[in-house]
């Protein structure tokens, strides 16, 4: 299995447009050892050349430009992204479709709530049918059952529900179905190489830990390092708890949860750019570093 971190932040990307937070601001004035990062996305593919696109990020464009896999130009017009899974309906996480209209019809796999929310509140699906017919809405189920996708019949998807909100622009902000959120587990059929993918995970319990233990790699979400950091960080007055994303930091924290799976390769994704451990030279990526979870980048690459 071919895993390609397209983006490795949240929301705004690192440095957000408007933040002038520590981070941002050192990046901008070259005071911070990190590197940039665009809006979390991955691409999954059986074989290298076909791929699914995990999330359409705001910044596909740049992305596509910076993974030369995915525009193959073998065709006047071209590209190698077969299919596209999304794991919600986030702004951040849909808005690429607008840009890969030019490609359309692109097959599109979501749960019923996601569809719901990009037919109603963002209506990409009907917005998109005068672009060649869109987008063609395959529906993920939520019993438990694997998939595959066509264009990577050597993969096979298994759809988590996870609990989180819907959007701030859905119908249902307030009221969370199963579905407004997933977790995948994906299972190379050739290798026996096993991903748990979640970059928005806002509790842990024993079934999803049962998943986690199954797989060899975790990428998962990595939003903030404390709850209450937008409030110290003074950028918003929200917990992360209350945002859908459990810390890395405190009692039942990320790190708490990693560290009961000490023989998997464990990354963080959809970092904040708040969060500390952007900072290579901070006490928190020291700490990462010595209990052995990685700090995902855009570019990154990881075969199983």
């Amino acid at each position: 299995m071919h895993i390609q971190i397209l983006g490795s932040a949240a929301g705004g990307g690192f440095p957000q447009w408007n933040c002038n937070c520590r981070n941002c601001a050192g990046l901008r004035a070259g005071t911070l050892n990190a590197e940039a990062r665009t809006q979390s996305s991955i691409a999954l593919s059986d074989d290298g050349v076909n791929w699914v696109l995990c999330n359409a990020s705001p910044d596909i464009r740049a992305q596509i430009e910076a993974f030369p896999a995915l525009q193959p130009a073998r065709r006047l017009r071209d590209t190698a992204i077969a299919a596209v899974l999304l794991m919600d309906s986030q702004i951040d996480h849909v808005t690429g479709l607008l840009t890969l209209r030019e490609g359309c019809p692109h097959p599109v796999w979501c749960t019923e709530m996601v569809h719901q929310d990009l037919t109603s509140g963002f209506p990409l699906f009907t917005m998109l049918q005068h672009w060649n017919g869109g987008l063609v809405w395959n529906p993920i189920a939520l019993d438990g059952e694997p998939f595959t996708i066509p264009a990577c019949p050597g993969l096979r998807f298994t759809a988590i529900a996870l609990r989180s909100s819907a959007p701030p622009y859905s119908p249902h902000r307030g009221n969370p179905h199963p579905g407004d959120n997933i977790g995948l587990f994906v299972e190379d059929l050739r290798t026996g190489g096993s991903l748990f993918y979640a970059p928005g995970l806002g509790q842990v319990d024993e079934a999803l830990l049962g998943w986690m233990r199954r797989a060899d790699c975790l990428l998962v979400d990595g939003t903030l390092w404390r709850d209450d950091e937008m409030r110290v960080c003074e950028v918003g007055d929200k917990l992360g708890s209350e945002m859908g994303h459990l810390p890395q930091s405190g009692p039942g924290g990320m790190l708490e949860v990693l560290d009961g799976l000490p023989d998997k390769r464990r990354v963080l994704i959809h970092i904040n750019n708040t969060n500390p451990i952007l900072d290579a030279d901070s006490a928190e990526r020291a700490e990462l570093d010595a209990r052995g979870i990685e700090v995902a980048r855009d570019g990154m690459a990881i075969r199983l």
